[in-house]
């Protein structure tokens, strides 16, 4: 079943960066959702009803949780699960940037079985299913196998970095940023960074897909306490997320903890 919700994930998001490649750079509405949840789009929107109409039609049996959807308790009565984010970077979409991102993945149990994540204005997608090694393009990846967190070079805001998160001592590393959370966890797996982290509450959707993809590359992905990240929850949040080699992990979650 792995490799066929894979295919459909991939379908489907191929489909999602049609859509939004309509809205894209052609000044489309914009809403703010009010308190911290930033921008919506009328391309998010588009593309959440296109997935949740054929996905759901797909698999009819599977839980929903989705960013532009609103939450429905019964997906947790659901062994399996699709976790959503129509376009994860929605502020560099509305900014006519490159580097937006659809987030697909399914989850079954609280683990992530497929991901797929898919950067239509690159024409780049990654893609990984517990039986499917991680690819980007179609092509073998691998993440960092870097053995010191000292001097590495990590994506993450700067806002990570303060003094009082790192009680054990802030690492002295080189920071770089991609407004996609899901795209960071690509990069990640890919190597092209020896990491990323983010020490904020983080969302399942941003997360889901770009987790399994760095894990199956060889990354460690847990949240910033060093615990094994679980999906479909009450909360649809972890706490944090780190993704990175395993002793730069292992060093990063020593120094958080103190």
């Amino acid at each position: 079943m792995p490799a066929r919700d894979l295919a459909l994930l991939t379908d489907a998001a191929r489909d999602a960066g049609r859509i939004a490649l309509r809205f894209w750079r052609k000044d489309p509405q914009v809403w703010d959702k009010g308190g911290e949840h930033g921008p919506v789009t009328e391309a998010d929107l588009a593309v959440n009803d296109m997935l949740k109409a054929r996905l759901l039609a797909a698999r009819p049996g599977y839980g929903w949780l989705s960013e532009e959807t609103p939450d429905d308790a019964a997906r947790l009565s659901c062994e399996t699960a699709f976790i959503i984010d129509p376009i994860d970077g929605t502020r560099a979409f509305i900014a006519g940037e490159e580097t937006f991102a659809h987030s697909l993945a399914i989850a079954h149990k609280g683990r992530v079985t497929a991901g797929v994540v898919f950067l239509p204005a690159l024409d780049r997608i990654y893609t990984a299913s517990e039986t499917a090694p991680p690819l980007k393009d179609g092509q073998p990846i691998a993440a960092s196998r870097r053995d010191r967190l000292e001097g590495a070079d990590i994506l993450t805001t700067k806002v990570n970095m303060v003094p009082e998160k790192w009680p054990g001592g802030v690492p002295e590393i080189t920071r770089h940023f991609r407004a996609s959370l899901a795209y960071r966890l690509c990069l990640a797996a890919e190597g092209r960074f020896d990491g990323m982290l983010t020490l904020r509450p983080a969302w399942e959707w941003d997360i889901a897909a770009g987790s399994l993809i760095a894990e199956k590359a060889g990354a460690v992905v847990t949240d910033q306490r060093g615990e094994s990240l679980r999906f479909n929850t009450a909360s649809a949040l972890a706490d944090g997320v780190l993704a990175l080699p395993p002793a730069p992990h292992a060093d990063a979650v020593r120094r958080l903890r103190g």
